[in-house]
Order: structure tokens, then C-alpha cells, then sequence
């Protein structure tokens, strides 16, 4: 365990966060101030930290100060000295007798030293500030850099404002990172303390640092409820054909909603998997249906008849310019969204003169560029490559006594990338290249099953199970998926395999003359 002495002048909010928050396992051994009266030391007696106070006597030299400094300190066993607003300038006698010492300044040093940060910072006019966590050093501010944590300088900013937001969103955060590095000994210093390095501090896909610069693109009505505020940040390195910066061309609608951008988001994700003509019709992210065709207008169609009746009030996504029959299509039953690479001429004469019909042209479609994808979590957020993988006829393993015909593979291959954008646990129902049932967000497996069969034999117009083909995101882990599919008249299956319980479920098939592949992969989506 990383042992900690902890000085301070004043408050030592930083000190006593560290104690909170143990990182790495540290532990705050003991408070040390030079000011008797110092707020730190009833906050540290609060949390049971032993506390001292070494005040410098009136005409006592620096040297014989910091030497009852260390001399306080020599009654504990510290790994380390760190800093908080100690207001001495400690010297390289003390320095080289006590542990390795660090500090936190309100700056991105070397920008901005000294004890009046904040109002250096505001008089240069920057827009960006932050700490630093240094070795400290006989210089003031100026030992190597061990972390810095960025933060904005907005108008209107004040001294008292810039040193509360500095505190809370960078100091918080770079000392404690700092303090753990220490404490899983990563942390190397060179004896005459010129330089610091981390072992593992490196960049890549998942670097060990993540510092996001977005910029708010647009203030919205409300989030995914009306007493929910919500705003829209945009990536300004972002290649990739986008919602988020995608012109509006509907003069007078309503601008796009939280919800909007969301669904509008996952409809555009969901067709730019296919090279054909395509297009989906998306609710609440989930695909209520999918198609590829010929003409673009047959894929519409064949996509909205999976299930017309939750399609009401969705986003409509194509990967073609919209055409005019298109679009008359379209606004033939009330959609939110409309989302496309571009539109012709009649095409917007139809869809305009809807009301409120949000039309956004995303542009060039292009490559998918952006190669992870990430969500937020209260406290942090999780970040993963983008599943960008989908089966080939090569990647099939046929696994069934019945072979899958040439049309039942093709078909399994396009079911794989739309359920690759339905919620787990998801199961679709495809025939040819479209979609006859979707199965999302369910509990159970066989749940997803059955919804997924009900869909097409309900919902659907002109489809039916009867010889569709199953996709699965998962393996599954018992053969009632399987036999309830067979039930609906599915006739063929693809999915990832895996389970323990793989013989009993392809035994289920065979007893049913269904055929089943397996990918070796899953495609779960659970946001």
C-alpha cells in the first residue's frame, strides 16, 4: 500500500479527495500544515487522519523549517509527499531527504506559473486551461510533467468560477491518476529529477488517457423525456457521413429531437452495411424492418410491410438519392425522419410538402471511418471497436444433416446485417433480402423467437414465416429456440453456436429438417 504525507497551507480539498478516493489503494497517512488554524486539519480529523502543524517561527530560516518539517514526518513510514497548496518553496535539501514529492498547479504548465494562475490564464484571453501534476523541484513549477487534465475557459469566466471548474473537472481527476501510477509503481524518476516516465502511458485505439474535444452543435427542445434538457455535441474530425451535421432541407419543420438523432443515427448506421439498394425503417434504434431490391422504391416497400404498424412515426433511412416514388411512398403513412445521400428535385417537392417530415441529406455515403464506438455510464464510459464484421458464404459452417440452399445462404447473410443493429437479445426473420419478422430487446431468447414469428404472422403485410430464415445474435442455449422457430415455418438458421448445449440444439434441427450455420461470432447489441 502507497503511503501518502499530505501538505497543505489552506483547505487541501485535493489531499482529502485522495483519501477518499484511495486510488490505487493509497492511503493519506498523515496531514502536515504550516498554518495553524488551516481548515485541512479538522477535515482530516474528521476522516481520522493524523494530523501535524510545524508553523516557521518569526526569523527562523528556511533550512531549520524544513527541517522539523521532515522531522515531523519521520514518525510516519510515506511513500510519497504530495503537495496542496503548500505555500513554501521547499529546497533541494529537503527535497533530496524526503520522498519522492509531487505537486498539482492550476495551469498546463509550462503555461502560467506561480501562485496567481487563474488570472494569468484570464488576462492572456486563452481558451483552454487545466492542472498539471509535477515532481516538485527547487524551480518553482517547473519539475517534469507527470499528467495535465484540460478544461475550457468560457466567457464570462471569473477567477472564482475558473478555479472551482479547474478543481472539480481536472485536479479531481489528474492527481488521483497520478497518485495511482505511483502506487502500481509505473512511475520512474531520474535521480537528479530532470525527468518522469510512465510505464504504459501509450496511445492507440485505447490509450491510456482520453481527452474529447467536442464542440455543442445544437441546443435541444428536450432529451428522451420533455423534463429532461439535452444538447448536441459534434466531432469535428468526423469523415464519416453523419446525422449530426447533416442540413435540414425541410425550411419551417420542427428541428430534430433528441430521439430524432438517435433513431436517425441507427437507421443510417443500419443501411450504409449494404451496397444494393436499401433501405430500413427504423423505431426506437430498433429495425422495423429491412430490405435490399433492385430499385429503391421496392426496397422501401418490401422493408415497411415487415410491420407497418410500428414503422408510424419512425425513421425512414436510404442509401440511394431519394427519388420521387420514393418519396411519395414515404409520406404515404406519417414518418418523423427521412434520412439520404441526396434527393432529387420532385423527390423534395413531395417530401417538404409534409409538415413537420424531418429531411436530412447526409451526403456521400462513403467508408465507415469511424472505428470505435463508445457509451456513456454514470462516472465513466465504456468504448469498443465498431462491429464492422458480418459472415461471407466462407465464414458458414454448415452444421445440420440439410444443406441451406444458395438462396437460404444469401439470405442468411443479409439477415446477419440488419440483426447486427437489433437490440439483444434479437432474432430476424428474413426471406430473399428482406426482412418478415424482428425479434429485439428481449429477455429471453426464445422469447425474441417467438415475438419475431408473431411480427411476421401478424404485423407483416404479405410476408409469412413459412420458409424464412432465422438469425440469431447468440448462440442458443437450449433447443426451444430452435423447435419454436420450426413451429413458424423457419427453415433454415443461422448464428453463432457455442453453447454447451450445441448437439441437443442442432439434434432439435435435424429432427425438423431445418438447416442451421454457425459463424463462430455473436453481434450482440445491448444500447
Amino acid at each position: 500500500m502507497l503511503k501518502i504525507a499530505g501538505m497543505a497551507s489552506n483547505r487541501g480539498r485535493n489531499l482529502l479527495h485522495v483519501a477518499d478516493r484511495a486510488p490505487g489503494g493509497a492511503e493519506l497517512t498523515v496531514v502536515l500544515t504550516n498554518r495553524e488554524g488551516a481548515p485541512v486539519l479538522d477535515a482530516a480529523a474528521e476522516r481520522a487522519i493524523p494530523t501535524e502543524v510545524v508553523e516557521r517561527d518569526e526569523g527562523e530560516s528556511r533550512a531549520s523549517h524544513e527541517r522539523r518539517v521532515l522531522d515531523r514526518l519521520s514518525g510516519y513510514d510515506v511513500d510519497v509527499v504530495c503537495l496542496d497548496g503548500y505555500m513554501r518553496i521547499l529546497t533541494e535539501a529537503f527535497l533530496d531527504s524526503a520522498p519522492l514529492t509531487l505537486n498539482v498547479h492550476p495551469s498546463l504548465l509550462p503555461a502560467f506559473p506561480g501562485d496567481d494562475a487563474h488570472e494569468q490564464v484570464l488576462d492572456a484571453g486563452v481558451r483552454m486551461t487545466g492542472c498539471t501534476v509535477h515532481v516538485v523541484t527547487e524551480e518553482v513549477d517547473a519539475g517534469p510533467i507527470l499528467t495535465q487534465e484540460a478544461v475550457p475557459v468560457y466567457e464570462g469566466d471569473d477567477e472564482a468560477a475558473l478555479k472551482e471548474r479547474v478543481l472539480y473537472e481536472a485536479e479531481f481527476t489528474a492527481y488521483p491518476r497520478a497518485i495511482r501510477w505511483v502506487a502500481e509503481g509505473r512511475v520512474e524518476v531520474a535521480d537528479d529529477r530532470s525527468a518522469v516516465t510512465v510505464e504504459g502511458d501509450a496511445g492507440g485505439d485505447f490509450p491510456e488517457r482520453r481527452v474529447r474535444g467536442d464542440d455543442r452543435a445544437a441546443s435541444l427542445r428536450y432529451g428522451e423525456n420533455p423534463h429532461q434538457d439535452a444538447a448536441l455535441y459534434a466531432d469535428a474530425d468526423c469523415d464519416e457521413a453523419s446525422v449530426v451535421g447533416a442540413p435540414q432541407l425541410n425550411e419551417g419543420a420542427k428541428a430534430l429531437s433528441y430521439n430524432n438523432y438517435n433513431d436517425a443515427d441507427a437507421a443510417l448506421d443500419l443501411i450504409k452495411e449494404f451496397e444494393e439498394p436499401a433501405a430500413a425503417v427504423i423505431k426506437h434504434t430498433n429495425p422495423a424492418g429491412c430490405a435490399t431490391a433492385d430499385s429503391l422504391d421496392a426496397a422501401y416497400e418490401a422493408a415497411l410491410a415487415t410491420d407497418p404498424m410500428s414503422a408510424f412515426g419512425g425513421v425512414v433511412a436510404l442509401n440511394r438519392d431519394c427519388d420521387a416514388e420514393t418519396a411519395e411512398a414515404v409520406v404515404d403513412s406519417y414518418k418523423e425522419v427521412v434520412v439520404a445521400p441526396g434527393y432529387t428535385d420532385a423527390a423534395l417537392d413531395v417530401l417538404t410538402d409534409t409538415e413537420n417530415l424531418r429531411v436530412l441529406d447526409v451526403g456521400d455515403l462513403g467508408e465507415r471511418t469511424e472505428a470505435l464506438t463508445e457509451k456513456d455510464l454514470v462516472g465513466g464510459r465504456l468504448v469498443q471497436e465498431r462491429d464492422d464484421w458480418a459472415p461471407t458464404r466462407d465464414d458458414l459452417d454448415v452444421v445440420t444433416e440439410r444443406e441451406p440452399t444458395d438462396e437460404q445462404v444469401e439470405t442468411m447473410l443479409f439477415a446477419w446485417r440488419v440483426l447486427k443493429h437489433v437490440k439483444s437479445n434479437g432474432i430476424v426473420l428474413a426471406s430473399g433480402t428482406e426482412t418478415v419478422g424482428v425479434g429485439a430487446g428481449q429477455v429471453s431468447r426464445v422469447d425474441a423467437v417467438r415475438l419475431a414469428a408473431m411480427k411476421a404472422d401478424e404485423h407483416a403485410e404479405g410476408k409469412s414465416p413459412d420458409g424464412s430464415v432465422m438469425a440469431s445474435d447468440a448462440f442458443f442455449p437450449f433447443p426451444d429456440g430452435v423447435e419454436r422457430a420450426a413451429e413458424a415455418g423457419v427453415e433454415a438458421v443461422i448464428q453463432p453456436g457455442g453453447s454447451v448445449n450445441d448437439e441437443d440444439v442442432i439434434a432439435a434441427a435435424d429432427e425438423r429438417g431445418v438447416a442451421m450455420a454457425f459463424t463462430g461470432r455473436r453481434c450482440f447489441r445491448h444500447d
